[in-house]
């Protein structure tokens, strides 16, 4: 591995040292950097080509050094004869100007080391293309190494030469003298030009019709890039000292069999006895073999045959040589016109490009790349042809990879994204949109390509906004996320409500129908869905395309409205677009199908919320009614904590302080009062206040079920605590706490079904009713506390409300039944485990004032809740606890 790198160092140092020694110092390295020996040309393929480029412009160049130390071998007045050659031929060439011949942009230069000049930008000579590598770089350029001439570029660049043939005979009266394949170049484009003109003759008597021209008789002696090239020279040019015209045809033909012998003239020449060597090439010339041209296509044979003829009357000239049917091929004349290009006008040119599309498929790829792609671009400074070129330009970009796109088209392409007039231009760049963000770079999209999406959008044109609306969802994958939701949806929605076109409208709510995959959910439940409802028209049309986007959303596995957008927004708009008298039969239905579904899929969803909440209460209720006694640990008060008694004390003070000191008797109570005391007085104190002047029914049999309350706690049926009418969610209440009468449950907990919080006198009791104890009769000896000498005794006329007289109170009506209490529940439907049916807080006195209804001679006003009115809150104080 080292060596190898070694060995790569060493090659990069010396074609540097190289092009450093032959170049430093030249005048034209001041305007011009020279890069790198890209391929070798001119006579004896004595100078080295480089690329370059000028320093000002940075424009692509060739730069041609012939390097001094080639010829040191000889001595100085050889040297000289060499160096006024190469002089001449590069002098000639700079005073022609041609397009068959190679454009100098650089006059000669002269060092002390070398000559230079500069062309435009080449590829080869067309001797390194045929395989002579000859003062090239080590290793040979792989594209020189690998490049094989096609059928068409090789008919093509047989032409070239032939016209610049013909520019040479019949315009400059000049013959060239040494055309052979050194002195054709190929450019960087693939054009074969022609160069070497250092042994061209002018004509003596231009002026003339028939030119005449001195041609110097051969010096063998003299150095090999003093002489021309035998091989390709004319027999009379040696054997006669003459020459015209048709000498430099006769070097064509050689040529030409060059070209399809891989590089090989038609005779081998020694040039130790050239006199000898042509003698006996002028016989073989005369009875020339069939075997000698027989590589030669046939149908240019014959004209090969011509042009190798002794005989230089019989050569066609150059300008019949353009005419022939060889060159007639479709490829040929194509490239050929673009040459010529620039002699035609605007309608000629647009019926060209016109019909170009059908002939770019059957050329190669190199050819239409590097030799009609840079005629096409050089169109894009003229508007009027943009439209006629661009169709082509993207034709080639199609068939070019990425990088080839971005290197040779979208430099080019840049500048056109911008323009606007002709409006052709936009519509041809949106037909091929899927391939301008396939292969455009993704910065370039963004500052070219998608703004020319935008302008699109808001063009004037309708023809042009409707299109863009139609071809949007074919490219909308490849649109970057943030560009489609802040840039291109924000325009989609401004055309469709800014239009006055029913098209554009329709085709706007098509696009956002088709392109909503794209977006995420609430992206489309915050921004689609509420534009809808912006939407002036109500034309079939728009509301079909409206209904097409609330379906797509509703259906979409990845959107989907949530229900209760439904409920509120979606549902109501739907429904109202239902019913506008411009929709069909057909339309309502689909309508009507849409808002079922949804309807369908709302009540489902809430349904199944409603099912699991439910659960979970009842979850949660279960395991209040399984922990009993960690409720009532969590009800009692911690040890270091006083506020359960503190709770209790209140309410004894409340049930039997606050009568007392409207009395105006008060009874001190001991500092220290314990809880169990403070429970057993305040049940005693609230039986006594419902069982003053009133008899105690017998308990039913094979129950625990009291008329009065006991000792033991109050249970509802769902095991919850009875309400005792203090809860200020049900009012306040001082009677009735009787009127649950049921069978005591297992549970602990019980009472009228609520879900109010009441304070849990049952777990504070030590006595608790079992199972098992349902026929014992209730313990009323916590009553008699109540009634001793000590106690001030609170009647049941205190604590009451006053009926008029004759009237039975409802009140005692629920306690005083005048049917026996176990004949009186089994005639009542019992629920809820034992209360009667319906029974809860409907029920309640305090929530249904109909059931303190008095007859219509004495009933008070009532108030809108049912209590009645009396003077003032305190006489209401005054009236409940006397």
């Amino acid at each position: 591995m080292e060596s190898m790198l070694n060995k790569l160092k060493s090659t990069v140092t010396k074609v540097t040292a190289d092009v450093t020694s032959a170049v430093m110092g030249n005048p034209v390295t001041r305007e011009f950097e020279v890069g790198r020996h890209i391929a070798s040309g001119g006579p004896g393929l004595s100078w080295r080509i480089y690329n370059g480029t000028k320093k000002s412009t940075k424009q692509e160049v060739a730069v041609f050094v012939f390097d001094k130390k080639m010829i040191d071998k000889y001595q100085k007045f050889e040297k000289d004869q060499i160096i006024d050659s190469l002089k001449r031929g590069v002098q000639q060439l700079t005073r022609l100007r041609h397009p068959r011949l190679l454009t100098v942009q650089h006059p000669l230069e002269e060092s002390r080391d070398c000559l230079a000049f500069c062309t435009e930008p080449v590829f080869a000579s067309l001797s390194n293309v045929l395989g002579q590598w000859d003062n090239l770089p080590s290793p040979v350029p792989s594209d020189i190494k690998e490049y094989k001439l096609y059928d068409v570029e090789t008919k093509y660049g047989l032409l070239q030469i032939s016209e610049g043939l013909s520019f040479l005979h019949s315009g400059v009266k000049m013959v060239h003298g040494n055309l052979c394949p050194e002195n054709i170049i190929l450019n960087k484009s693939g054009a074969w030009k022609i160069m070497g003109f250092d042994f061209s003759i002018s004509s003596n008597n231009p002026s003339d019709a028939e030119p005449k021209y001195t041609c110097k008789e051969w010096q063998p002696n003299l150095p090999p890039l003093c002489l021309p090239n035998p091989e390709y020279l004319a027999p009379e040019y040696i054997l006669s000292v003459s020459c015209d015209a048709a000498s430099d045809m006769y070097s064509l033909g050689v040529v030409m069999h060059a070209v399809f012998n891989e590089g090989k003239p038609v005779f081998q020449v020694n040039k130790h006895d050239i006199f000898k060597s042509f003698s006996r090439q002028l016989d073989q010339l005369s009875s020339m073999s069939p075997a000698v041209l027989s590589k030669i296509p046939e149908e240019v044979r014959e004209h090969v045959k011509m042009l190798l003829s002794v005989t230089p009357n019989v050569r066609p000239d150059a300008d019949q040589m353009t005419k022939i049917p060889f060159f007639d091929d479709v490829g040929a004349v194509t490239l050929q016109y673009f040459d010529s290009l620039f002699q035609r006008d605007n309608l000629q040119k647009s019926q060209f490009y016109k019909g170009l599309p059908k002939v770019l498929p059957k050329l190669p790829k190199r050819v239409v790349v590097y030799r009609i792609l840079p005629a096409l671009t050089s169109e894009f400074v003229n508007p009027d042809m943009v439209p006629f070129v661009l169709p082509n330009v993207l034709l080639i970009a199609e068939e070019c990879t990425k990088e080839e796109y971005v290197r040779l088209i979208l430099p080019d392409l840049t500048p056109v994204f911008k323009q606007q007039e002709p409006i052709q231009i936009l519509l041809i760049f949106l037909q091929k949109m899927d391939l301008l963000l396939t292969k455009t770079p993704p910065d370039d999209i963004k500052n070219s390509v998608l703004p020319m999406v935008y302008r699109a959008l808001e063009a004037p044109s309708v023809q042009i906004q409707e299109l863009c609306l139609n071809i949007i969802p074919t490219f909308a994958n490849l649109i970057d996320y943030p560009s489609m939701k802040n840039s291109l949806i924000p325009r989609i929605k401004s055309a469709c409500l800014q239009t006055s076109s029913l098209a554009v409208r329709v085709n706007s709510l098509v696009c956002l129908g088709k392109i909503l995959e794209y977006l995420d959910k609430w992206y489309v439940i915050d921004e689609i869905l509420p534009f809808l409802q912006q939407i002036p028209s109500r034309e079939p049309a728009v509301l079909m395309g409206i209904l097409g986007i609330y379906k797509c959303t509703f259906s979409h596995k990845k959107l989907g409205i949530p229900k209760e957008h439904l409920a509120t927004k979606s549902l109501p708009h739907l429904v109202s677009l239902s019913i506008d008298n411009n929709l069909n039969l057909n339309q309502f239905n689909s309508f009507m199908m849409v808002i079922r579904d949804m309807l369908s899929r709302m009540e489902t969803e809430h349904k199944t919320k409603l099912e699991q909440l439910h659960i979970m209460q009842e979850q949660q209720r279960s395991m209040n009614i399984s922990n009993p006694l960690s409720q009532a640990e969590e009800n009692k008060s911690p040890p270091n904590s006083g506020g359960c008694k503190c709770y209790l004390v209140c309410l004894f003070s409340f049930f039997l302080c606050t009568p007392l000191a409207g009395t105006g008797s008060q009874t001190e109570e001991p500092a220290a009062v314990s809880t169990k005391d403070l429970t057993s007085s305040l049940l005693s104190n609230m039986t006594s206040l419902s069982m003053a002047n009133t008899a105690r029914p017998a308990p039913v049999q094979g129950s625990t079920m009291s008329a009065f309350p006991s000792s033991g706690p109050m249970v509802g049926s769902m095991g919850t605590s009875v309400s005792n009418g203090f809860n200020p969610a049900m009012g306040f209440q001082t009677g009735g706490m009787g009127m649950g009468m049921r069978p005591a449950g297992p549970s602990l907990y019980g009472g009228m079904a609520t879900t109010t919080s009441t304070p849990n006198f049952g777990s504070l009791t030590q006595n608790q009713g079992t199972t098992g104890q349902t026929n014992k009769p209730p313990d009323m000896s916590a009553l008699d506390s109540l009634f001793t000498s000590n106690k001030s005794k609170v009647t049941l006329n205190q604590i009451g409300p006053k009926a008029p007289p004759g009237t039975s109170s409802p009140w005692l009506g629920q306690f005083n039944s005048p049917q026996n209490p176990q004949t009186q529940m089994q005639g009542v439907s019992v629920g809820m485990g034992g209360v009667p049916g319906g029974f809860g807080m409907q029920a309640n006195p305090f929530f249904s004032p109909q059931n303190f209804a008095q007859p219509a001679a004495a009933a008070p006003s009532m108030n809108p809740s049912g209590i009645k009115h009396s003077a003032s809150v305190n006489n209401d104080l005054k009236d409940l606890f006397g």
